[in-house]
């Protein structure tokens, strides 16, 4: 018994310093892919919680379904091989098997198609948005608009590698973050100024198009405040890879005072120039360098 009462003693320290480790860990990494990274990110919203538990429901059902397609496959290869079956069957036709291999697969896409199509209304939209977010793509950057907040916008770049800080993640880290409030319903819209583009953050499960002269919408709550980081996910030509988009989560406070200072901040920055006039000056998305235009 005693042994018992250590072991369980020693059980509830490791299961609490674990405990602790994380807590401490989870904000710093809670939106950033890690090295050797198997899984998904932590979900930090709670349509990413319901894509995790889909996604574990359809880990499960493939799962039983290999181990007996498996299972009937050695079995079939066991009991009628032709040692113990030198006569083979000519049987053609069973019709209790064949109703009972047609039904089986229609209550199974049945049984993932009613949760699917639930998620897929969840994560569309929300109703009752507190706040909006619009953000533009563009080659090769992102530009972002806070409608309900003075209608202020700012464009965000990525920080080329040799001006990184000490832990800021490479292709990842840009010049401006996207501050947004936790515990807060946000309406997000995307859109593009020129080619296709795709808003993407893994850790709070959004993923939209972004399409030239049409507006998607959807929808994201953040659980917790830290920094998360997603990316454009369509092909968009030679600068693809340099459109990070970096999030910045704070409470309702800091947000409130963030909107302020960039009310003033962002007050002189006019709309982005339109990437089609050749008059433009135009800014490298890799490197922060300008180009003069056609003068």
């Amino acid at each position: 018994m005693e042994t018992y009462r250590k072991l369980a003693a020693a059980a509830a320290i490791i299961t609490a310093t674990l405990g602790t480790a994380v807590a401490l860990s989870g904000p710093l990494f809670a939106g950033q892919p890690q090295p050797g990274q198997m899984g998904f990110q932590p979900a930090a919203s709670p349509t990413m919680e319901r894509i995790q538990s889909f996604h574990d429901l359809l880990l499960v059902i493939i799962t039983l379904i290999v181990i007996f397609v498996m299972g009937l496959l050695v079995y079939v290869m066991w009991r009628y091989s032709e040692k113990r079956s030198p006569t083979p069957s000519k049987t053609t036709h069973n019709t209790v098997i064949e109703v009972i291999w047609t039904v089986v697969p229609v209550i199974i896409l049945v049984a993932i198609a009613v949760p699917s199509f639930k998620l897929l209304y969840y994560a569309d939209r929300v109703e009752d948005a507190e706040m909006t977010l619009k953000a533009i793509g563009r080659q090769w950057y992102w530009s972002y608009e806070y409608p309900d907040h003075g209608d202020f916008t700012f464009d965000a770049y990525m920080v080329a590698d040799e001006d990184l800080e000490a832990g800021q993640p490479r292709l990842l880290q840009t010049d401006t973050a996207v501050v947004l409030p936790v515990d807060t319903r946000i309406r997000i819209l995307v859109t593009a100024s020129d080619v296709l583009h795709s808003f993407a953050m893994p850790s709070m499960g959004l993923k939209l198009d972004a399409v030239p002269g049409r507006v998607n919408e959807t929808w994201v709550q953040i659980n917790s405040e830290g920094m998360y980081y997603g990316q454009c996910s369509e092909i968009c030509g030679t600068g693809h890879s340099y459109m990070p988009i970096m999030i910045k989560a704070v409470s309702k406070e800091a947000f409130a005072k963030w909107v302020e200072q960039a009310k003033e901040e962002f007050a002189g920055v006019d709309e982005p120039a339109d990437v089609a006039d050749p008059a433009a000056p135009v800014r490298l998305a890799a490197t922060g360098e300008e180009l003069g235009g056609n003068d």
